[in-house]
């Protein structure tokens, strides 16, 4: 009988153990706030916990390239934070010469989360999101779904296009409001952890769709949109920057 308390005290602390959050040994700052940020480079970094039914989460930050965080959200429910990295570029999109953004990124298996850009006009009224590798499927079902005008008989959303070839990649692409805003939805029919993506031929594409007008970008926003990570899971970015003139 005390082996066998040994024992389970033994596995209890492992599972500890492994629950805790793995951070960058020598990450220069570091957060577990709900509404932590900081800037470098030009760039803010956010922890941004801003769903229901939450549980802990903390952001380590090397530098705007260099960053992850690590969460312990329960399964069920919304969308629990989304902790990012943001640049502010505010120029109409008539005026852009160039904008895209290049990423290098690990991302855990199980949970639900989107890896996902989150691109904004200045006005708050159009929000485009680009996924990039996600936990649901790019036909718009599983554990993680986009806003859509249509949902099937089995809850999936119901894409506006299929297959676009836009911006360094194909997608599926979804339109819906959340209540507040438009919401555009760019799911990348291949998932990827390492890309560059040209973003002003999304903006443009979109606006040849009637959907947006010569808006003036404001946010350019890369994070990780997390619904569940029980147990504690680990997202790290290795390389990350955004490039615009």
């Amino acid at each position: 009988m005390h082996q066998h308390l040994r024992t389970t005290r033994r596995t209890l602390a492992l599972l500890a153990l492994a629950a805790l959050p793995v951070l960058s040994s020598a990450a220069t700052w570091q957060t577990s706030e709900r509404w932590g940020n900081t800037t470098n480079g030009g760039y803010t970094l956010y922890n941004n916990i801003w769903g229901v039914g939450y549980g802990p989460q903390t952001l380590w930050v090397n530098s705007y390239s260099n960053w992850g965080v690590w969460a312990n959200h329960p399964a069920g429910g919304g969308i629990k934070s989304y902790p990012n990295v943001t640049r502010q570029i505010g120029k109409r999109l008539s005026s852009i010469k160039t904008l895209s953004a290049k990423l290098s990124v690990v991302t855990p298996s199980g949970g639900a989360w989107s890896s996902t850009f989150d691109i904004w006009d200045n006005a708050h009224k159009h929000e485009i999101m680009l996924w990039l590798n996600y936990t649901g499927t790019a036909a718009g079902g599983g554990n993680v779904k986009p806003i859509a005008s249509q949902y099937d008989g089995a809850g999936n959303a119901v894409p506006a296009y299929k297959n676009v070839n836009v911006g360094g990649a194909t997608w599926n692409v979804f339109k819906g409001s959340n209540g507040a805003n438009q919401v555009y939805s760019f799911l990348r029919t291949s998932k990827s952890n390492t890309t560059t993506v040209d973003v002003k031929a999304i903006l443009n594409w979109i606006r040849a769709r009637g959907w947006i007008g010569d808006i003036t970008v404001g946010e350019v926003q890369y994070g990780f949109e997390i619904t569940s990570s029980p147990g504690g899971l680990n997202f790290n970015v290795n390389g990350f920057a955004v490039t615009s003139n």
